[in-house]
């Protein structure tokens, strides 16, 4: 698909996964016969909202879009103008693990975890049925060193492990999965998952953070210095209907691998619906094809990237800082 003359135009770079003829993700720039264009705040806004649906096909197409180059898009609140130029309704962050701070309109800063944590791959929030169909992330600092967010192709990662692991998947079609979760009462910072229940339900009302989990589908036990949630059994594998094609969608190695803290093991954080034990080495071996597939693009400050989150899981490496990205979930 040729990128818009105008206001768009279609780069390459050496990071990129070519699917089936096309690139992963799609990187769109400035065209340089529009001299200084990025360097007015509002070109890149004006040129999402008049070419909303090519870049809406184009998303669909390739499941991500990093938009390189728009200088101008330097702040929070300018990221926020961006997120609001393509008219997506903004989701509540209502449910998640991940300790945000909000900083302007719809934008929070992505998960504050420590530099030297690694946070695994995951579909954002697919451990609770009110996901977001869209992310956008905006890199305000960029990282000294490290901090890329790989991202991979969802369906590739199916199309993998059920070729790998035939019955392993058919487990997982049939029973699903159940992820629990103890939280504290205020947030941990130097966890990944360090959400406590005030920040979760978004509450400090013990009856309303009970009424929001029941809302969603989600079992809330409380402890003495906290709370712990039971989520499932939900899919671990959905039809994205619009690609007709399967996903690999759920928080499954996320949780393995890295749901640990003072309060939480990993290898308790997700279990098969029926109850039983995740395979360890099939676990490690997702891991590794997860890693295997994905794309790691250094960010560059002023970068906007938008991810389809029923195509694409996302995750975080370790960095030096400084480093700051902002996100905002969309509906």
């Amino acid at each position: 698909m040729p990128a818009n003359p105008i206001f768009f135009a279609e780069t390459k770079l050496p990071h990129q996964k070519n699917y089936g003829g096309a690139l992963f993700p799609a990187v769109l720039s400035p065209p340089a016969a529009v001299e200084d264009s990025h360097k007015r705040p509002s070109v890149l806004t004006a040129a999402v909202k008049d070419h909303k649906p090519w870049l809406d096909s184009l998303l669909h197409r390739h499941g991500a879009i990093l938009f390189r180059g728009f200088d101008s898009v330097s702040t929070a609140s300018d990221f926020n103008d961006v997120v609001e130029a393509f008219g997506y309704e903004e989701l509540p962050y209502v449910g998640g693990a991940a300790p945000r701070t909000n900083v302007v309109g719809r934008v929070f800063t992505a998960n504050e975890s420590p530099p030297d944590q690694k946070i695994p791959f995951h579909h954002e929030m697919a451990q609770v049925p009110n996901y977001p169909s869209k992310l956008f992330f905006f890199c305000e600092v960029e990282p000294a060193n490290g901090g890329e967010t790989p991202i991979v192709l969802s369906h590739i990662i199916y199309d993998k492990m059920n070729e790998k692991y035939p019955d392993f998947v058919e487990k997982l079609q049939k029973h699903g999965l159940i992820y629990t979760r103890v939280l504290g009462e205020e947030d941990d910072p130097s966890s990944p998952i360090g959400r406590g229940w005030k920040s979760t339900f978004l509450t400090k009302d013990k009856t309303l953070a009970e009424e929001r989990a029941a809302e969603l589908n989600m079992k809330l036990e409380w402890t003495e210095d906290g709370a712990k949630t039971i989520m499932g059994p939900i899919p671990a594998i959905k039809n994205d209907e619009t690609r007709k094609r399967k996903i690999w969608f759920n928080s499954m190695v996320a949780a393995y691998t890295g749901w640990e803290d003072k309060r939480n093991d990993p290898k308790k954080a997700v279990t098969f619906g029926d109850g039983n034990v995740l395979p360890d080495n099939i676990m490690y071996d997702c891991l590794k094809i997860l890693e295997d597939e994905s794309v790691a693009i250094p960010w560059r400050k002023s970068d906007v990237l938008l991810i389809d989150n029923l195509a694409v899981l996302h995750s975080r490496k370790p960095f030096t800082a400084p480093r700051r990205i902002l996100a905002s979930l969309c509906k």
